[in-house]
Formats: C-alpha cells, sequence, structure tokens
C-alpha cells in the first residue's frame, strides 16, 4: 500500500479545533464495516505516515476488547503504551475521541482530571485515541497514537482515517 504524499498535509500549529468541529469529525469518520483486515490496513496506513514524518509514535487498534494491530516505532517509548492504555479506555467509556472528551471538560471551565472522578492512571482525556463508529452498530472499539503533542496525535489519527475512509 502506497500513501499519496499529496493527502498529507504536514503538521501545522492551527487554532484549536472547537467541541462542535470535533463532534463533526466522529459524525464523518464513521466504518460501514471494520474487521480485521481493515485493521491491518489502517495500521499500516498509521506506520506509513509515521514513517515518511520521521514521527516517534506508537500506534494500536482496538475492536471489542481485542487489540488487532500494534506497533512502536522508532524513538517510541513504553510510556506511549501506557498512554494509549489510558486513551482508549476514555474512548470506551464514552463514546467519544479522548480528545473532544477533554474539550468538552475544559469548554465548561474545567478538567477531565477534576471533573470525571475517574482514576488519572487509568484514563486520559488527551488527543490520540478516536472512536471505530460502525454505521448501524455504534462504537465497537478505538484507533490510537502517542509520542506526538495531544492535538497532533489527534489530527495524525484523523488524516489518517479520513485517508482510509475515502478508499472505500
Amino acid at each position: 500500500m502506497t500513501h499519496d504524499p499529496e493527502l498529507t498535509p504536514k503538521f501545522h500549529p492551527e487554532l484549536t479545533p472547537s467541541v462542535e468541529e470535533l463532534e463533526a469529525q466522529e459524525r464523518r469518520l464513521v466504518f460501514q464495516q471494520f474487521t480485521h483486515d481493515d485493521a491491518w490496513e489502517l495500521g499500516s496506513l498509521l506506520v506509513e505516515m509515521a514513517r515518511e514524518r520521521q514521527a516517534p509514535v506508537a500506534i494500536d487498534i482496538h475492536r471489542a476488547g481485542q487489540q488487532l494491530f500494534h506497533a512502536a516505532l522508532p524513538g517510541s517509548t513504553p510510556d506511549n503504551d501506557a498512554w494509549i492504555a489510558r486513551k482508549r479506555r476514555v474512548v470506551e467509556r464514552y463514546g467519544s475521541s479522548s480528545y473532544l472528551v477533554g474539550a468538552r471538560h475544559r469548554a465548561k471551565g474545567t478538567t477531565f482530571e477534576e471533573s470525571s472522578r475517574l482514576d488519572p492512571d487509568a484514563y486520559a482525556a488527551h488527543g490520540g485515541s478516536f472512536p471505530v463508529n460502525v454505521e448501524g452498530v455504534g462504537v465497537i472499539g478505538a484507533v490510537t497514537v502517542s509520542g506526538l503533542p495531544q492535538l497532533q496525535d489527534h489530527r495524525f489519527v484523523v488524516e489518517a482515517l479520513e485517508h482510509f475512509l475515502t478508499k472505500r
């Protein structure tokens, strides 16, 4: 699989997206189905994109409690795996991206850590985990990246999902 560099914008320090923009991403990025092969293709795309950018990330795809894909690229550390687990738990609990969950709390003038009453060693509402939402079924898993600043982790996953889903 070759990733088209023309479809790969580089990270830019743009304005932080609003809650409405983040919710629109989730409405748009919905799968018709999500198989083991889909997880492999999407994970491979994420690895290819990360290698092109020399991004020091770990990548994880879970479905229904099962890890279907995992890769740790040069520069990533065991801490990235811990962040992946914490961000993924937020998606599994709330059915929304980890970044959106954090943004909703910030929009209310608080933080996830202050108001969720969840163990911060188990849950992190930081960017990088995005729900695998199947049309007519709902959220069945998560695609997670860790290793970049949280907004870049989020955008990296969204970019890969947009590319992956437009090829369907």
